[in-house]
């Protein structure tokens, strides 16, 4: 559940406003001082609002607000007040609060303002996460992970920081080894210089030496003039090489150069060039195990392999799957013009329950794809179809798509005989007979008499056209007729 803080002096005000955000769906976490409010700021970043009382003794809210902004906590803060004071509030409101009401509120008022209030912090935070990725400033503390498998991760970004060593990221296909490339630039000195990606594994073996080292006029058909390569654009800054393992063995070479002396030659060209780069590359595969078989370099293994940095899969950090989701729920949300505010807890459960194979970027595009769907405000089961149908029961699945099943949906004149209604849903997964009502397979005798029903309709009663598509027997046909009791079913369909 989201966390919520709310702080006030008064001890029935602060039962009564504890009370009116629970109900609302809130987790709820209190304080009856200021000092107090701050330390838990300070310590709990999963605190997404803060009602604030403004009038308090010793530190009052007004004081609150201030060394939140001088410590740089960015939580929305809702102020509440007993005076209507409007030069009250026009100062808390140009001290950083996005809200206010004056006491007693109401539930609905106090829970729209939370609402809205979230919301904020999930835009102010895509906001803040895109402008310093253009800038090239984003950094560690900008990741969002609550995460004991990746807070490894973000001190090695720290770390490797502080020098210009060579960083290889190695993880699976969607686990964000970019984002952690970018802050890793975006800690380090070289913060708001060039940060050049290249996709190894995208290029054409015959192009990567041109469009990684540039080229020079005439260096090939169709070279009308010379360009620059990759390694030029990136100078001053960092270049990032997506799945290093592809380099074909010249373009190894080349590269092997640059690390170790930052000079190269384009291609078609005899002239030295010297770079100063920053070399961080990444890949999906074990680079040592493709360097064991000689298809990749040892020595240059090695020398991009100085500082490694592995990313583990969204499957083993489950932490972060639902404030990852959220953040895309916001921007995705904001993108759209759509007011999702909220996941109910069954959504959380079964994005907890996936395993996500493809990772982080799997869960943007299910996000995604939830945001248009969604009905209403809160992301349901139902908004994410496909995960639904690999974590649900087989009978979830079939009382879920019953009554999401729906006539209103738009349908091509041409298909218009082909809209789905209840009874045909549940006779859809009515005929799914490999699994019976209580789970255990279904006997074989079973599945047979069902598939000899099913040829009776299909080819109308015709016995030889029953036996030739089933490859048995007439006479074999006949006794099993008799045996599951289909026999005088049939010889009334076809008098």
């Amino acid at each position: 559940m989201t966390k919520v803080l709310i702080v006030d002096d008064e001890p029935n005000q602060l039962k009564l406003t504890e009370e009116m955000a629970k109900r609302a769906g809130f987790d709820v976490i209190s304080a009856d001082n200021g000092q107090e409010a701050l330390s838990i700021l300070r310590t709990n970043k999963s605190i997404k609002a803060i009602i604030l009382d403004l009038i308090m003794p010793n530190l009052d809210g007004m004081a609150v607000l201030e060394k939140m902004r001088k410590e740089d906590i960015s939580t929305p803060v809702i102020v509440q007040t007993a005076k209507s004071s409007m030069e009250l509030i026009i100062t808390a409101m140009r001290l950083g609060a996005v809200d206010y009401f004056v006491k007693p509120v109401s539930f609905e008022r106090l829970a729209v303002s939370l609402q809205n209030a979230i919301k904020l912090e999930h835009l102010e935070n895509c906001i803040r996460n895109e402008r310093t990725r253009r800038a090239g400033t984003f950094c560690a503390k900008d990741i969002i992970s609550k995460s004991p498998a990746m807070n490894r991760v973000i001190k090695l970004i720290e770390k490797a920081a502080k020098s210009n060593i060579a960083v290889l990221i190695e993880g699976e296909a969607g686990t964000g080894k970019e984002l952690i490339a970018r802050a890793i630039q975006g800690s380090s000195d070289r913060r708001g210089r060039p940060f050049i990606s290249v996709n190894c594994a995208a290029i054409a073996h015959d192009q990567i030496e041109s469009i990684l080292f540039g080229y020079e006029k005439g260096a090939f058909v169709g070279a009308n003039s010379g360009q620059k390569g990759k390694f030029e654009e990136a100078n001053g800054g960092t270049i990032f090489l997506q799945e290093v393992g592809e380099l074909p063995p010249a373009a190894q070479l080349k590269l092997l150069r640059i690390i170790q002396n930052g000079q190269f030659e384009p291609v078609g060209s005899f002239a030295t060039k010297k770079v100063n780069v920053r070399i961080i590359s990444s890949t999906t595969k074990r680079l040592l195990n493709i360097a064991q078989t000689g298809a990749f370099r040892e020595d240059l293994f090695y020398s991009l392999n100085v500082f490694p940095i592995y990313v583990p899969p969204l499957r083993d950090r489950k932490e972060d799957i639902i404030p990852l989701t959220e953040h895309f729920m916001a921007r995705f949300g904001a993108e759209s013009g759509l007011r999702i505010y909220n996941i109910s807890d069954e959504t959380k459960e079964m994005l907890l329950n996936f395993n996500w194979p493809n990772n982080i970027r799997q869960l943007e595009n299910a996000v995604f794809r939830a945001v248009v769907l969604a009905e209403g405000t809160c992301l349901r089961p139902a908004d994410f179809p496909q995960i639904n149908l690999c974590t649900s029961s087989r009978e979830q699945l079939r009382k879920a798509t019953i009554e999401q099943s729906s006539t209103n949906i738009p349908v091509h004149i041409d298909d218009n005989s082909l809209i789905l209604r209840k009874e045909n849903i549940v006779e859809q997964f009515e005929n799914e007979k490999f699994l019976g009502k209580n789970g255990e397979i279904t006997p074989l005798a079973e599945l047979e008499k069902e598939l000899i029903k099913f040829a009776l309709k299909r080819y109308k009663g015709h016995m030889s056209q029953i036996a030739r598509s089933l490859k048995i027997g007439r006479s074999t046909l006949y006794r099993k007729l008799k045996e599951y009791g289909l026999a005088e079913r049939n010889e009334q369909n076809v008098a």
